[in-house]
């Protein structure tokens, strides 16, 4: 039977229909899905083509010193420009802004081929690394007012090139969206005088029906009004408002859950097309007690359409907790590329 389950973060409506669709154990016979080649000479990312994109701002060496693991460059097509004021206007009513700011690429890996998944462990960490330290950069930036963080992983998921890779956008401002994630936040730190997502956290763990996974720094779960299939919410324990906080120890952590849960889709559902974005308080609101970040990780199985469109309300086709049990299962230790030989 159907149920509309409300965020506790948001106060958004769901719909769980899950006979709208099969159950979730039969989604997974897809294969999965990665390119086959590990250079490609057209593809601005691949090692010998530095020269294709704008000079880089981060660069890590690959073990043993020769080539790079990753490196950060300006995006070429930027959403955003470096240079030049913030200047605001307001006429008749009508605000604008100076779309200032920055807009990076991190190109994960030299290789072409290689999803997330199956990237080794020390490798995500080198990345998340990464994330840290241009978060931290940018932010210091005086026209900058939140850096986001994220990744796009497939055509459904937004990405116009195969070779694996995030983004960072500084924005000189903060959207409504995460305004309002912040705002019921603090509401209910006024109310009770806790932090919502502590409070859910320890309740997942207690009742264990849509945990994905935990370990000594993280907790990995479906949330309870989970807006797509399989959506998974990446929690530290540790109550910290910014991304900016992460510990070394946590960031180890936090390169072991992300991999897993990574390769708990791969292999699980056939390496989905997917989003995963952290999501942290901006750097004016990084000691705040109210707020938790987490990463939001969502695969792109399912379309929106016009209910959606319509009524602003999701419809998710499987519970959240029968992902979580499906993901719970899947064996991420023993399987290995069936695609990369």
């Amino acid at each position: 039977m159907s149920q509309f389950r409300q965020s506790p973060f948001t106060k958004e409506w769901v719909l769980l229909a899950p006979e709208r669709a099969v159950r979730p154990r039969s989604t997974h016979a897809a294969p999965a899905r990665t390119p086959s080649e590990h250079f490609v000479p057209s593809c601005p990312f691949c090692p010998g083509n530095e020269s294709l994109t704008p000079p880089e701002r981060l660069r890590v060496t690959a073990p043993g010193g020769e080539g790079w693991l990753l490196r950060v460059v300006p995006n070429r097509y930027p959403a955003l420009t470096e240079e030049g004021p913030l200047e605001r206007q307001h006429r008749a009513g009508r605000r604008s802004l100076a779309g200032v700011g920055f807009h990076e690429v991190l190109i994960e890996t030299p290789d072409h081929a290689l999803t997330s998944a199956l990237l080794p462990e020390a490798h995500v960490a080198a990345i998340l690394r990464a994330y840290r330290d241009r978060f931290a950069r940018l932010s210091e930036d005086p026209r900058i007012a939140h850096v986001t963080l994220f990744k796009n992983h497939g055509r459904e998921a937004g990405t116009s090139l195969a070779h694996p890779h995030s983004q960072v956008i500084a924005a000189p401002v903060i959207s409504s969206w995460l305004r309002t994630r912040l705002y019921e936040a603090r509401r209910h730190w006024d109310e009770s005088g806790t932090c919502v997502f502590c409070e859910v956290m320890r309740e997942e763990l207690t009742a264990g029906e849509r945990i994905v996974e935990t370990s000594e720094h993280f907790v990995a779960s479906a949330p309870f009004a989970s807006a797509a299939p399989f959506q998974v919410h990446i929690y530290p324990r540790r109550h910290t408002a910014s991304f900016g906080d992460i510990s070394e120890p946590e960031l180890d952590g936090l390169a072991k859950m992300l991999r897993s849960v990574l390769r708990r889709l791969y292999f699980g559902l056939g390496n989905p097309d997917f989003n995963y974005v952290i999501e942290t308080a901006p750097a004016e609101e990084a000691r705040v007690r109210y707020y938790h970040w987490h990463v939001r990780l969502i695969p792109r199985i399912t379309e929106v359409a016009g209910f959606e469109l319509g009524s602003g309300i999701a419809i998710n086709t499987v519970a959240p907790e029968d992902a979580a049990e499906f993901l719970r299962n899947v064996d991420v230790e023993s399987m290995g590329p069936r695609s990369i030989t």
